[in-house]
């Protein structure tokens, strides 16, 4: 297998920067002992001469108008392990490592039917926890030069951004880079959060720094997919495919619902997992989808609103309903009633829950044979297109 070599690594700082602090939500907070949020682009391009200094050039504009990505975490200790937390964006910097693989393609990567376990080696900072971003950076970036391409791999700490804040500054970091604007992007983001009037901040929460820094010497329970030996494939579904999905569930339910394709898509999905591992018929068995709450809100929140702005939301089924003949319907229609549910007052209602019962997501408890699915927009207005066009492939994981 092919090793990726290190060629430099450098901190890539704005040039202005206004040292402000912003305080967190409920939506930040509660993946404070995550991990980070990955994302990955391969462009079928070669590196050329100096390439790499405007990638560099071009992020340290980026980061005067994204800030908080360029600061760290602050941590104020209170009593009896209870915590609050705030991003300073102190201008600390994002790690930029240069990085190269002698002997692997773009073909490579894309061709076989299973990910090569090479593609870890894109990303930095693997096992680094999200309330680590006290001493460790917000955002880090390594461009993997492969023989006819590059992998832009970033690693976000998910208590400062979500999928629609990532793409919206990788997006914009990609305008930059192409030179289509000078000293101005063409969405700004929004950097204060949205609280309720009357909110106590910085909001205070439980949790135990000493025992997170134990579980960090080796004493975790968690286990990553490289010490598993997980293989991991991907599935593509043609827009055409997606189409007649979305008109077949459709067709088989009552016209006071509107399943969307994306709907249709991972209840099949879903349906498809739960038959292949064959769970007992009378096995409940979940769903978490991640429900984005910006348009939900009554105003809704700025688009540019940069941070978190999503909840999870559950689905709980028989494993039987399931796997039936009309099992895509019925999940589809559960699915449907879920996010329709997520009103302007059931999030905000959620929202002060979180306030006055505070807690932080926990992976080991999480229910057996759970199933998460999210989405976020990738390709849209600029199809993180940094000079060289679009994208062959886009990766994202947690």
């Amino acid at each position: 297998m092919d090793v990726v070599k290190i060629l430099s690594t450098d901190t890539i700082k704005a040039l202005k920067f206004s040292d402000k602090e912003i305080d967190l939500t409920p939506w930040d907070l509660q993946y404070f002992s995550g991990t980070p949020n990955k994302k990955g682009l391969l462009y079928h391009h070669p590196v050329v001469s100096n390439q790499i200094q405007q990638l560099k050039h071009s992020l340290s504009s980026a980061l005067e108008f994204f800030q908080p990505l360029a600061g760290r975490l602050k941590i104020t200790e209170h009593k009896d392990d209870i915590i609050s937390c705030s991003v300073i964006c102190n201008n600390a910097g994002v790690l930029f490592t240069h990085a190269s693989v002698e002997n692997t393609c773009v073909a490579d990567i894309l061709k076989p039917t299973y990910v090569p376990s090479i593609i870890g080696s894109f990303f930095p900072f693997v096992g680094v926890k999200n309330y680590e971003g006290t001493s460790q950076p917000l955002l880090v970036v390594q461009v993997t030069e492969l023989v006819d391409g590059i992998f832009i791999g970033c690693t976000f700490n998910h208590v400062v951004v979500d999928g629609n804040s990532i793409w919206h500054f990788i997006n914009s970091w990609a305008e930059i880079s192409r030179g289509s604007c000078h000293h101005q992007i063409s969405k700004l983001p929004i950097l204060e959060r949205w609280f309720p009037d009357g909110t106590q901040l910085p909001i205070r929460f439980p949790f135990s720094l000493d025992l997170q820094k134990n579980h960090s010497d080796g004493t975790s329970s968690s286990t990553s997919d490289e010490e598993l030996h997980i293989s991991e494939r991907l599935f593509h579904f043609t827009k055409e495919k997606n189409l007649q999905l979305k008109s077949k569930v459709n067709a088989e339910i009552d016209s006071t619902f509107q399943i969307s394709s994306l709907q249709a898509l991972f209840s099949h999905v879903w349906c498809s997992i739960i038959r292949s591992k064959q769970i007992n018929p009378q096995e409940q068995v979940h769903s978490i989808l991640m429900i984005g709450v910006r348009p939900r809100f009554v105003p809704p929140l700025p688009e540019g609103y940069f941070g978190n702005a999503f909840k999870g939301g559950m689905v709980a089924m028989k494993a039987e309903e399931l796997v039936k003949e009309d099992g895509v319907r019925n999940t589809s229609l559960e699915i449907n009633k879920l996010i329709a549910s997520h009103s302007n007052e059931k999030i905000k209602n959620h929202f002060d829950f979180w306030l006055k019962n505070p807690n932080v997501f926990i992976p080991k408890s999480m229910p057996n044979n759970l199933l998460i699915m999210s989405s976020s927009p990738r390709f849209d207005v600029y199809g993180n297109n940094f000079g060289w066009g679009k994208p062959v492939a886009v990766r994202s994981s947690n």
